[in-house]
């Protein structure tokens, strides 16, 4: 199972030293308080693939191996002096390697209880436990190993939305195309894989057969929301930054939280490819790191979060409210913030339903990135994230084409950005311009542009357009009470019979923060901004509000 090349918890690099921090003695103390040792002899098992949770654990003498029972080898030796652990232990996530002792060995062992006693009452040794076990996801990430193996054809539709769902959850997974008969025929070895667009192996040999990204969280222990009788103090649904600022601020202030989203951490912001102009990141940021330490911060104060669940109906009860999943389960809390943002606008053309995710995107990660090689680039929208799509996917295309309705960007895309993309060789600009018509069979070859004054369309052989024309909101599961705006916004901090905070809508208790919300700047630090201060005004109603459901 092992071989020369197994990886140590020996740092070698900058983020291997964050993995694998110097361990100062005041933790160490703590660990003596509040732990227990426990003697393992070689080859036992500490932890098994599958668990529902696993306690910290120090290395005192001897050495662990994570064990990747799939794929059969040795992810990772925990050397004596370092403490097992990543992200997962935190989320309530499902173990995807096993734990197996080295040699004889001696461990200090912490319950998953006493650690989340002590994160939230010594910051230091949160922090501790936080970074390092941020780090190792992000190791893992970049090793591509993890319990999850996705297998499917690289342009498949189901395929492409069980990246998406992974590589935007952070959840560590290796990719294995039907062509590559090699890796194929490995994993055969082990399990039968179904004759289907897509598969997903879990663990050593669970196997889904074209599966949701919702099957596909349930197998992995993302889904959350098992205790249904528990009341919140606050649940929030979307977990943008609007929905993530809010979940730090009221965890980190005692609240009960739970946070619902029905796509990936990050919402469309999660999408940026790059956020230049937000405060602190002077050399940018990407949308999904942004929303990756959010998300940490989020649950070092103990925040849950959930996802993907989709809330369908919102009720109003006696003394709290209650959200419907779309598997029809109830949650209950005392307040609800609204953070749920926009969803994509569509296009009116033939084929463009057959054509989503066979070269029509919505988002410009590096995970879309990659079937723009080869190929001119078409990207209609004048917006910044249309500009910042542009200029991220000018490095992988032969042009990126830029296609407005405008006569200029200047009024629609901030001028640092428009600036960029007119001094960039490999984009064009085409204002006064509409897509007219697509062509392609199984998928996208092609599209036609029209021209304002002009007879003749012009013809761009293309396999990648992305769509970023605006969004409209998500309120369409909302309760009838709730007031919205001509163009279905919510609408806050109206005057009725009495006064209300400027984030609270028309059913005290419940406030909206973000893109959902009406009048909103549609910029992520102004979301951030909103769901920050939205906590304060929970606060005062859950202080007049104080019946609590037993």
């Amino acid at each position: 199972m092992e071989n020369k090349n197994t990886r140590s918890s020996k740092p070698t690099n900058l983020l291997e030293k964050k993995a694998w921090p110097a361990i100062p003695s005041s933790f160490l103390s703590l660990m003596k308080i509040h732990g227990a040792i426990r003697e393992m002899m070689a080859s036992e098992v500490l932890f098994e693939i599958g668990q529902d949770s696993y306690d910290l654990a120090y290395v005192v003498k001897g050495a662990i191996n994570i064990v990747d029972r799939n794929a059969d080898k040795v992810i990772l030796q925990i050397d004596e002096g370092n403490f097992m652990g990543e992200i997962g232990m935190l989320m309530g996530q499902k173990t995807f390697f096993a734990a197996v002792a080295k040699t004889d060995s001696t461990l200090l062992i912490m319950s998953l209880e006493k650690v989340r006693m002590l994160m939230a009452s010594d910051p230091n040794f949160g922090d501790l436990l936080v970074s390092a076990f941020a780090a190792r996801r992000k190791l893992l990430m970049d090793w591509g190993e993890g319990g999850l193996v996705i297998v499917g054809n690289e342009n498949g539709k189901n395929t492409k939305r069980l990246l998406e769902f992974a590589t935007r959850s952070q959840i560590p997974h290796r990719f294995v195309d039907w062509k590559n008969k090699e890796a194929v025929a490995e994993l055969m070895l082990t399990c039968d894989l179904p004759k289907a667009e897509s598969a997903a192996v879990v663990g050593k040999s669970e196997v889904y057969c074209n599966p949701t990204p919702q099957v596909l969280a349930n197998a992995l222990g993302l889904d959350l929301v098992a205790d249904t009788n528990k009341l919140f103090d606050v649940i929030i649904v979307g977990a943008g930054p609007a929905g993530l600022a809010a979940s730090i601020y009221g965890a980190s202030e005692g609240l009960s939280v739970l946070v619902i989203e029905d796509t990936a951490i990050g919402g469309q912001a999660g999408t940026s490819s790059k956020i230049e102009n937000y405060f602190g990141f002077p050399k940018g940021i990407s949308g999904s790191e942004l929303a990756y330490r959010g998300e940490i911060q989020a649950i070092k104060f103990g925040a849950r979060l959930t996802v993907p669940r989709r809330a369908k109906n919102l009720y109003l009860k006696q003394n709290h409210f209650e959200i419907e999943l779309d598997d029809d389960r109830c949650l209950r809390s005392r307040s609800v913030v609204l953070a749920n943002g926009i969803q994509y606008r569509r296009l009116s053309l033939d084929k463009i339903e057959e054509f989503e995710g066979n070269g029509i995107y919505y988002a410009a990660t590096d995970l879309e990135a990659r079937y723009c090689h080869n190929t001119d680039v078409v990207i209609i929208g004048g917006g910044n994230s249309a500009g910042q799509a542009a200029m991220h996917l000018s490095k992988y295309g032969n042009c990126a084409y830029v296609v407005v309705r405008g006569s200029t960007l200047s009024t629609t895309m901030s001028s640092y950005l428009s600036k960029r993309l007119e001094e960039n060789d490999a984009v064009k600009i085409i204002t006064e311009t509409e897509i007219s018509r697509l062509l392609g069979k199984k998928s996208l070859e092609a599209v036609f542009l029209k021209t304002k004054g002009k007879e003749e369309e012009l013809k761009i052989e293309t396999k990648a357009l992305f769509i970023m024309i605006g969004a409209q909101p998500n309120t369409n599961w909302l309760h009838k009470d709730i007031q919205l705006d001509k163009n279905g916004f919510v609408v806050t901090g109206q005057k009725t019979d009495m006064q209300r905070e400027s984030f609270e809508t028309s059913i005290s208790g419940v406030y909206a923060v973000g893109d959902i919300r009406s009048g909103s700047v549609k910029r992520v630090a102004s979301a951030v901004g909103e769901g920050s201060v939205v906590i304060s005004q929970i606060h005062g109603y859950l202080n007049n509000n104080s019946l609590k459901v037993e």
